[in-house]
C-alpha cells in the first residue's frame, strides 16, 4: 500500500485538475491512512467519551485497525448510531450533539482525509468554515478589506443546517465526481446510521450529525452548490459598470474652484482666496462618485459554515430579489430554507450586520481626514470603508457570569483551586475572548471585561487566602513587555522539580487593533502532529513500555496528565512512568494494559 502522504498528494493532484475520482473504496484498505487518522483523533478531548457502545481511545490497537479494515475489504464494516446529547444554545433552545464510537471515529477521519484532499482545491475562495489554514478571522479580514463601499448587507442563516441536509442530494452531488459505488455505498450508510436518545434506535432521514468526524467536509461539499450558484450566477447579473460616474454636484463645485484658479492665474495671484478654501471645504462634503449612479452595481458573497453574508452596491430592490432568489435556490435545489428571522436586509451606514459575532458596519465622516492636520489637505478616505465593531450585547453577556447585582463578585465554585490554575483559569477565558475580537476597531471596549475578571479573580483569591483584594493585586501584579511596550498583568507559577516553574498569567494584551491578528493561546501542555507521528512510532514498535516483552500491544489513555497523581509510595508504577514520560498515553502489552485496570501489580520482564 501506498504511503499516506502520497495518496492524498494524488487525490490534491486530480481535485485542481478536475479528473474524475475512481477506486476510492480501495484506499479504505491502507493501514498507513488510519493509523495517520488516529494520530490526528487521539489527542482531542472527545476521545475518551463513549459513544452508543461505549468504545473509547483506550486501547487503541494495530488489531483493531486490522479488524476495520478486513470488515472494509469484504464490505461488512457498519457505522454504529451516533449517542445523541442536547447543548444548550444562547437562545434557550438545544442543539443536538451526535457522538459516534471510536472505530466509527477513526473510519470517519479516514473518509474525511479522503474527501478533504480531493474537495480542497475545488472549494470556492470565499469559503473559510471548517478549512485548513481558514477561519473566522480570514473571513472577517476579507470583508474588511475587499468590502469598501457596500450599501447593503443581507445576512443569511439556514434553519437546521447540519440537521436539514438532503441525503439524496448529498449522494448526487458526490457522485459528480466521485465514480466509486462502494465509496459512495458506504458514505450513505454513514449518513443513515441512525442515533441513540435515551437508549432507543432512531433512524437518521436527513443531516448529517454534529460532532461527525466527517460532517463538516460533507456540509462543506454540499454548500459548495451554493457557492458556485452565487459566483457563476448572482454575482455576473449584479455587477455593472467599471466605475461610478462623478457626482454632478461635486463636478459643479470642482468646475468653480477651476475657474477661481484659472483666474488666479491670469493675474499671477500665488495665494489661495478664501473663496476656494470654503468651497474646498464644501467638497469635502460630497461623495467624488454618484451614489445613485443606475450602472453601478457590485455584489460580494461570503460564507462561514451555514452562515453566510452579501454585500450589496445598489437599491434595495435588488438586495430583496437577491434575497428571494437566494431563498428559492437553496428551497430547490438543495432542499433547505433560510431562517426568516435571521436572514436580514440592512442598511450598510445607518445599520450594522452581525457576522461570526462582529458587528459590521460602513464609516461615514466628511470632516475626518487621514492624512493633514487642517479640512482643505489630506485625503478624506474613510468614507466607505468597513468598520468591524465588538457588539454592545456580547460585552455584556460576557461580563455576565462574573456580576451579582451589577458588581464583579467572587466565584464559590472556583475557590479551592491552587492559586496558579485558577488565575490561568480566568486568564485563558478572557484571552480568548480579547484575541477573537482584535480585529475589532473599538476592541478597546473590552477594557470594562477585563476590570469585571479581574476584580472578580482577585476577590476569589482574597476569599480563599481570607485576605484583601489590594493585598492579592500586588502580590501577582508583575510587569511584562509587549510589541506595544511595557503592560500590567498578574500571574502565578507552579513550581516543578528540576524544570522551569509553569506561569499561568491574566491579562498583559493591549486592547489596540490588529488588522490581521492570530488567535494565540498558550495551552499547558501543546499537543502537535510531531507527538502524533511519536505515539504511531512506538505502536508499531510492539514493544510495551512497562515490561518490555514483544508481541501485540495496545494504547492505555488517560484523559490529560494533570489527573495523574504521583510522587507516593503507592503511586502505580504506570503512573510514575507515564508522569516521567509526560505522556497521557502508554504502549503495553494486553496483560500488563488489563492489570492497569484492575489495580495489579506489576514486574518488570
Amino acid at each position: 500500500m501506498q504511503k499516506a502522504e502520497t495518496v492524498l498528494d494524488v487525490l490534491r493532484e486530480r481535485g485542481r485538475r478536475g479528473l474524475p475520482c475512481t477506486e476510492l473504496y480501495r484506499q479504505m484498505f491502507n493501514t498507513d491512512l488510519y493509523l495517520m487518522a488516529y494520530g490526528r483523533l487521539y489527542s482531542n478531548q472527545g476521545a475518551l467519551t463513549p459513544g452508543g457502545c461505549g468504545e473509547t481511545a483506550d486501547g487503541m490497537s494495530e488489531a483493531k485497525i486490522g479488524r476495520i479494515i478486513e470488515s472494509m475489504r469484504h464490505e461488512r464494516y457498519r457505522f454504529k448510531p451516533v449517542r445523541r446529547l442536547h447543548i444548550p444554545k444562547k437562545n434557550g433552545s438545544t442543539r443536538p450533539l451526535g457522538l459516534p464510537s471510536w472505530s466509527d471515529k477513526v473510519a470517519g477521519e479516514v473518509v474525511r482525509l479522503l474527501l478533504e484532499a480531493y474537495y480542497e482545491p475545488r472549494f470556492s475562495g470565499r469559503s473559510h468554515g471548517f478549512r485548513p489554514r481558514r477561519g473566522c478571522h480570514t473571513a472577517l479580514s476579507e470583508v474588511a478589506v475587499n468590502w469598501t463601499g457596500t450599501t447593503w448587507f443581507i445576512e443569511g442563516d439556514i434553519s437546521d443546517c447540519f440537521g436539514s441536509l438532503d441525503h439524496q442530494v448529498m449522494l448526487s452531488t458526490l457522485s459528480e465526481k466521485i465514480r466509486d459505488n462502494r465509496f459512495l455505498r458506504l458514505i450513505k450508510q454513514m449518513l443513515q446510521a441512525g442515533y441513540l436518545q435515551d437508549w432507543v434506535r432512531h433512524p437518521t432521514l436527513s443531516g448529517t450529525p454534529q460532532g461527525g468526524v466527517a460532517s463538516p467536509v460533507l456540509s462543506n461539499i454540499y454548500l459548495d452548490r451554493l457557492d458556485s450558484f452565487v459566483e457563476n450566477v448572482l454575482i455576473p447579473e449584479y455587477t455593472q459598470g467599471g466605475s461610478r460616474k462623478k457626482n454632478p454636484a461635486y463636478r459643479a463645485i470642482e468646475n468653480e474652484i477651476n475657474r477661481i484658479r484659472k483666474r488666479q492665474a491670469w493675474r499671477k495671484e500665488k495665494t489661495e482666496t478664501t473663496e476656494v478654501r470654503k468651497l474646498r471645504q464644501q467638497l469635502r462634503t460630497l461623495p467624488a462618485g454618484d451614489p445613485h449612479d443606475p450602472g453601478y452595481r457590485r455584489l460580494r458573497y461570503i460564507r462561514y459554515a451555514d452562515d453566510h453574508l452579501l454585500g450589496f452596491i445598489g437599491p434595495k430592490a435588488e438586495a430583496e430579489e437577491i434575497k428571494q432568489r437566494l431563498a428559492k435556490f437553496l428551497r430547490d435545489d438543495l432542499k433547505l430554507e433560510l431562517n426568516e428571522d435571521k436572514t436580514l436586509i440592512t442598511h450598510a451606514r445607518t445599520g450594522a450586520a452581525r457576522f461570526l459575532g462582529y458587528e459590521i458596519t460602513v464609516q461615514h465622516a466628511d470632516t475626518k481626514i487621514s492624512r493633514g492636520g487642517r479640512i482643505d489637505r489630506g485625503q478624506r478616505s474613510t468614507n466607505g470603508k468597513i468598520a468591524l465593531r465588538v457588539p454592545k450585547p456580547v460585552i455584556r453577556a460576557q461580563c455576565a457570569p462574573y456580576l451579582k447585582r451589577g458588581k464583579p463578585e467572587y466565584l464559590p465554585h472556583l475557590r479551592d483551586l491552587p492559586d496558579y490554575d485558577l488565575v490561568g483559569r480566568f486568564g485563558a477565558e478572557y484571552r480568548g475572548v480579547v484575541q477573537y475580537y482584535l480585529l475589532a476597531g473599538d476592541v478597546w471596549r473590552l477594557d470594562r471585561l477585563k476590570w469585571v475578571m479581574l476584580t472578580s479573580m482577585l476577590k476569589t483569591l482574597a476569599a480563599k487566602h481570607d485576605s484583601t483584594v489590594t493585598r492579592m493585586a500586588d502580590k501577582y501584579k508583575t510587569t511584562i513587555l509587549t510589541p506595544e511596550g511595557k503592560r500590567r498583568c498578574f500571574e502565578a507559577s507552579k513550581e516543578r522539580a528540576g524544570r522551569k516553574p509553569l506561569v499561568a498569567r491574566f491579562g498583559g494584551i493591549p486592547l489596540k487593533r490588529r488588522r490581521k491578528a492570530v488567535i494565540d493561546d498558550q495551552p499547558a501542555a501543546p499537543i502537535t502532529r510531531k507527538r502524533g507521528k511519536q505515539l504511531i512510532e512506538r505502536l508499531q514498535s510492539d514493544r510495551c513500555e512497562i515490561c518490555s516483552k514483544s508481541g501485540p500491544v495496545e494504547v492505555h489513555q488517560t484523559r490529560k496528565i494533570a489527573d495523574l497523581q504521583g510522587g507516593t509510595q503507592d503511586t502505580p508504577m504506570w503512573v510514575s512512568l507515564m508522569l516521567k514520560m509526560r505522556r497521557k498515553t502508554l504502549v503495553v502489552c494486553v496483560a500488563c494494559h488489563g492489570e492497569i485496570h484492575n489495580g495489579g501489580e506489576f514486574r518488570r520482564g
